[in-house]
């Protein structure tokens, strides 16, 4: 549709190396924020929810932006009602090498 708008897809696709960087700090004394930054693809966000609900830490709301070629979103979350715990924290299962690429 872009070319109808004088617009060309480009011929080749870019290969772009952007690090993936998860963050979770306490949104109050009954949830937590996911703050997600990677490479935008196709099923990226499916994947981070799917990744995120296997260890039953329940997604309240989320906000998902795309600067460019980064995918920026934020998950308001919680396990059982309550924020998640440092460790709980550590073992969500979502980096670079697993899930990204």
């Amino acid at each position: 549709m872009g070319e109808a708008f004088g617009i060309k897809a480009p011929e080749k696709r870019l290969d772009v190396d952007i690090a993936t960087r998860i963050h979770v700090k306490d949104d109050g004394p009954k949830k937590s924020l996911l703050h997600s930054e990677s490479a935008d693809r196709p099923r990226l966000l499916l994947e981070i929810i799917q990744i995120i609900t296997d260890v039953n830490v329940d997604v309240e709301s989320a906000e998902i932006d795309v600067e460019g070629l980064v995918a920026k979103d934020k998950f308001h979350v919680s396990y059982r009602g309550a924020a998640l715990s440092p460790s709980l924290s550590q073992i969500l299962p979502i980096n670079e090498d697993d899930h990204t690429k």
